[in-house]
């Protein structure tokens, strides 16, 4: 049993080569740095998420990379492990608000924590109620992001997904979306949005859509059970990553 201190990251396989392995090391190096780990041995990571992604011979998985403390903190009996499994496409997704939110003054804001009781309970709640995902504010009442992926908002011919000072991960999808899109033309921003921005989704007047490193961008199709449109431009977005993503493995 560990003390709960630990760090993980999430890649994708795609025809057995992991994505963006380099941005996923650089940010378990951040969140190792912010719990007090020490600094993982990045060649002997990289070695074994390419044996565990080829011998995995998966055409579309998924990689977990864990970092623990051990038994307790200081106690040196550390472990870093690399697993695998095969993944579905995602398509889609549909969403819940939920009665919790994000602190976004949390000593572990940005950190991809192995602590993760909270996002598993608002998960576990969205599940109840038929729903993929949770869809969080934060303690000002700003929209944040998703338990297991960041949030995006089709309004006003753009599409906007909240900054970084919401409380919300700094997704490497995220950051892709963010670079990829300028890159295109596209019109994707980092903007705050007040929680109440879902009442436009269901109403028709606004788009929703997630980013995740498993589901890339999906689009959400229903809404606390009730159906919603996806966006023109969220789907021009999808349809961008999804080539991006075969065209360079570690942009």
């Amino acid at each position: 049993m560990t003390a709960g201190l630990g760090v993980y990251e999430s890649l994708v396989v795609i025809d057995g080569a992991a994505f963006a392995p380099t941005r996923h090391l650089a940010r378990l190096c951040r969140s190792a740095a912010a719990v007090g780990l020490g600094a993982p041995d990045l060649d002997e990571l990289r070695e074994a998420i390419e044996t565990v992604a080829r011998e995995g011979g998966w055409a579309y998985g998924r990689l977990r990379i864990t970092m623990t403390a051990g038994s307790a903190a200081g106690a040196g009996d550390g472990v870093t492990f690399v697993t695998g499994s095969e993944a579905a496409v995602v398509q889609q997704v549909t969403a819940v608000r939920v009665p919790w939110v994000r602190n976004e003054r949390a000593p572990l804001v940005g950190v991809k924590a192995t602590s993760t009781a909270d996002n598993l309970t608002a998960a576990r709640y969205a599940h109840e109620q038929g729903a993929d995902e949770a869809v969080l504010a934060n303690t000002r009442g700003d929209l944040c992001e998703c338990t297991t992926s960041n949030v995006l908002v089709e309004i006003g011919g753009q599409v906007l997904t909240p900054p970084l000072s919401s409380g919300c991960l700094g997704g490497v999808t995220r950051e892709l979306v963010l670079a990829w899109a300028d890159e295109a033309g596209l019109p994707v921003h980092e903007r705050a949005l007040g929680y109440d921005v879902l009442d436009e989704v269901s109403g028709g007047r606004a788009h929703l859509a997630v980013s995740s490193t498993t589901r890339g961008v999906a689009p959400v199709v229903a809404l606390d059970g009730a159906p919603v449109a996806p966006g023109p431009i969220t789907l021009e977005l999808r349809r961008l990553v999804q080539a991006q993503r075969l065209e360079n493995l570690d942009p």
